[in-house]
């Protein structure tokens, strides 16, 4: 962890839920992360009567976004709120949601019988020792560093047309390419309106990609944007080109980097992968990894889960993290 990162993991921050007391003793499942996956994978380790405790910092990826969308019978919820029914639940069955910073996870002495045991250190010095770990910490969003652009992240710049198209139908939309991972979008959005160009922001678009752009009537400019400009109000109005010209749009989509958030599990040696789009967590089924005792769940190993997609996620990690604590259990109780 470089000194920046340490320095940010042990800033004092406030809680923007109400904090649980962190466990005492060992518990049989420590969740680094609180959105979907990591709250769905404690509910479900809750359920079947595991201690469970979810350490979260409060800073999920979707909270630019006014509502989540595309999720059943929660449709058009604010993720706060989806966040706030999530932790309660949790609770209702026993499990533990604490505010706090990782600052390191590591492999801890086995227990008397063999079984796994791991330590998970908080940036304000409390520590926690538990059985098995689900890593549930998410992504960040790199966006290009294009002036004017990070402040309309979540609204007039999306990312996902599942997440925000019907929302921005009919608007005149730009795509902001970053490589070759932004042409397929740029045909999704084409979907939702009949006023779309696609920015080629000095990445090569090949004539093939052009053709078919043009058989849907996808303008392609090729000049370089170098700001994002507002209307009077605030909102997003358009681009500035690298030529001066500015080109009128009311909506953004860009495909970011997308980055796992990391900071504090260097000691797990967790295996990682490079997508285009980024670089995450590798898993195999159910969120296994390569580590023995360690799952993996959510954005943080599947960059373009939406919302349901996480939560199944974590539950499908749960489910095998209690599989694996029954058979240690029973490995326990025969040497007994």
């Amino acid at each position: 962890m470089t000194d920046k990162e340490r320095q940010e993991a042990t800033a004092v921050t406030t809680s923007p839920y109400e904090s649980d007391a962190l466990a005492e003793g060992t518990v049989d499942a420590v969740v680094i992360g609180g959105g979907a996956a990591g709250l769905n994978g404690a509910l479900i380790l809750a359920r079947s009567r595991r201690s469970v405790v979810v350490i979260d910092g409060g800073s999920p990826r979707n909270a630019p976004a006014e509502a989540v969308h595309g999720l059943l019978a929660l449709d058009g919820t604010p993720p706060s709120e989806i966040l706030r029914r999530g932790r309660e639940q949790v609770r209702q069955y026993g499990g533990r949601v604490v505010f706090g910073q990782v600052v390191a996870a590591e492999p801890a002495a086995p227990s008397a019988d063999g079984d796994l045991r791991f330590t998970v250190t908080l940036a304000d010095g409390r520590s926690i020792t538990a059985r098995r770990i689900l890593v549930a910490t998410g992504v960040k969003d790199v966006l290009p560093e294009v002036p004017g652009l990070a402040e309309h992240w979540g609204h007039g710049v999306v990312h996902c047309p599942y997440c925000h198209g019907w929302e921005v139908r009919d608007e005149p939309i730009g795509i902001l390419a970053t490589g070759p991972a932004s042409i397929g979008p740029a045909l999704l959005f084409r979907q939702l309106t009949e006023d779309l160009i696609y920015f080629t922001h000095g990445t090569d678009l090949d004539e093939d990609s052009r053709a078919r752009f043009a058989a849907r009537g996808i303008h392609v400019i090729d000049t370089p944007v170098t700001e994002v400009v507002n209307d009077k109000d605030g909102a997003l109005a358009g681009v500035r080109l690298a030529d001066g010209q500015i080109v009128t749009r009311r909506v953004l989509g860009v495909v970011p980097q997308m980055q796992a958030r990391t900071q504090g599990l260097e000691g797990l040696n967790l295996p990682v992968q490079d997508l285009p789009t980024g670089r995450t967590f590798a898993s195999g089924i159910a969120g296994t990894t390569d580590v023995p005792g360690v799952w993996v769940a959510g954005n943080v190993t599947d960059p373009v889960a939406q919302v349901g997609a996480s939560a199944a996620a974590g539950a499908l990690a749960a489910i095998e993290i209690n599989k694996m604590l029954a058979v240690a259990d029973t490995d326990a109780a025969l040497q007994s």
